[in-house]
């Protein structure tokens, strides 16, 4: 149920040497919303999305998932739970179709054996059949990319990359989406594209896709965000609405300054 507690950090603590990337980091997010992840360079971001996904284990805290401590699940297995990641820096496989790379993100839903899925039978062949269908009627459609289905990953713009990302991230048919700085490089058209399909995946009955989202665009987060999550030097300094963090003092003074301020408010 939307509003419902799908995951949630509790204190939280990450250190490599002597540098705190996290320092007790507790939060909450709801099913059905959007929350983002806003602070300075170095505040510890990408770390708590690498805790979250399995990448890192946190030395101290829990991290629970419908309830359940997930702490000791690789990142395959929290997949499995409907946990999907994308990253900062492009990964894709750029000698791969756009088909076959979304196709990737499919390999949890296939459930026939090694005999008919070698021979390509059987219920291994209706099973294709089916995730294909979903790939194009849901994903390709969505993403508008029906024009570059077939063609190499990695002679396509790296808007479109972004966009293929994505689509392998949807193909596992995710309830938590973390999207780490979709955004970026993107010009002002593909911002505002990726935007939209955010917003299309969280608020669309097909999806309904809960969405953590790192991102530096004020403008968009504020846009999009139901609240907003505030690290500064691995310390959670606001968790709010994002009306509330544009007019918190230690927000603005840490992170989001009066040019900013102004912007995200125009």
């Amino acid at each position: 149920m939307r509003g419902d507690i799908l995951l949630e950090l509790e204190d939280v603590h990450m250190h490599f040497g002597k540098v705190v990337a996290l320092a007790g980091v507790s939060l909450k997010i709801r099913k059905g919303e959007i929350h983002s992840v806003i602070g300075p360079n170095g505040a510890g971001k990408t770390v708590m999305m690498n805790c979250i996904n399995g990448l890192y284990k946190p030395q101290q805290g829990e991290v629970r998932y419908k309830g359940d401590r997930i702490n000791h699940l690789k990142p395959y297995e929290r997949a499995k739970l409907g946990v999907a990641r994308t990253f900062q820096k492009v990964e894709v496989f750029g000698g791969m179709t756009v088909l076959d790379n979304i196709r990737l993100g499919r390999h949890d839903h296939y459930r026939s054996g090694i005999f008919s899925g070698s021979f390509y039978i059987g219920k291994a062949k209706q099973e294709e059949i089916e995730h294909r269908q979903f790939i194009e009627e849901e994903i390709i459609d969505l993403l508008e990319i029906e024009h570059i289905r077939d063609k190499p990953v990695g002679m396509l713009p790296y808007g479109l990359q972004k966009r293929v990302e994505l689509g392998r991230a949807l193909a596992l048919e995710p309830e938590l989406l973390i999207l780490d700085e979709p955004l970026a490089g993107l010009n002002l058209e593909e911002v505002e594209d990726m935007a939209r399909f955010i917003l299309d995946v969280n608020e669309e009955e097909r999806w309904q896709v809960t969405c953590l989202l790192v991102e530096h665009d004020m403008g968009v987060v504020m846009d999009l965000s139901d609240r907003v999550f505030v690290l500064n030097f691995g310390n959670m300094i606001m968790d709010g609405t994002p009306e509330e963090v544009q007019q918190n003092p230690e927000v603005i003074k840490a992170y989001l300054g009066e040019e900013d301020l102004y912007a995200t408010r125009k």
